[in-house]
C-alpha cells in the first residue's frame, strides 16, 4: 500500500500538501516487475507513471544505425521517476524500460494525476517544474550516451 510517507520520499511530491498527497496515493498502484520484463516499450502510448521503489531499471532506445538498443540511464536509486511520457504530450514513450533485476514500482495513472494538478494549481506547477527538470536530466544522458556510440 503507497502511503503519504512513501510519496513524500519523491523529489516529485516534496514540499506537497497532506490532502494532495492522499488522493494520489489512492491513485497509486505497487507491482513487482521480474529482471528481464519490460515495464513499457518505446513507441508504446503513454498513459501513466512509474517510480522506482526498489530494483533497477534500464532507459534504452532504438538507433535506425545500430541493431542493438543503447542504455541511455538507469533508475537504480530507489525514489526516483520515470516514465514521464505519461503526461507529456504526444503521450508515447521515448525509451524502452527493461528491469535490470527483479524490481518493486509505483504506478500512477496519468489522466487522473493531471485532474489532481489541474485542481490544485500551484502545486501542480511544482510538479510539473520538477517535471522538466527530469526530462532535462534524461536529455542530457541520452545525449552523453550517444556521443559516445559515435
Amino acid at each position: 500500500m503507497i502511503t503519504n510517507e512513501i510519496l513524500s520520499r519523491f523529489e516529485l511530491f516534496k514540499g506537497l500538501p497532506e490532502s494532495l498527497l492522499t488522493e494520489i496515493a489512492a491513485l497509486s498502484e505497487e507491482v513487482s516487475v521480474k529482471q528481464g520484463e519490460f515495464v513499457f516499450r518505446e513507441g508504446e502510448r503513454a498513459d501513466k507513471l512509474h517510480f522506482l521503489l526498489n530494483g533497477s531499471v534500464a532507459l534504452r532506445v532504438k538507433l535506425t544505425s545500430r541493431p542493438e538498443s543503447i542504455t541511455v540511464s538507469f533508475v537504480s536509486m530507489p525514489y526516483q521517476s520515470f516514465g514521464w511520457s505519461g503526461i507529456v504530450a504526444p503521450n508515447h514513450y521515448t525509451s524502452s524500460a527493461e528491469c535490470d533485476e527483479d524490481s518493486t514500482l509505483m504506478i500512477i495513472p496519468a489522466s487522473p494525476f493531471m485532474k489532481l494538478l489541474e485542481a490544485n494549481p500551484e502545486s501542480g506547477f511544482k510538479v510539473i517544474q520538477r517535471i522538466a527538470e527530469i526530462i532535462a536530466d534524461r536529455l542530457r544522458n541520452s545525449r552523453q550516451a550517444l556521443l559516445k556510440t559515435m
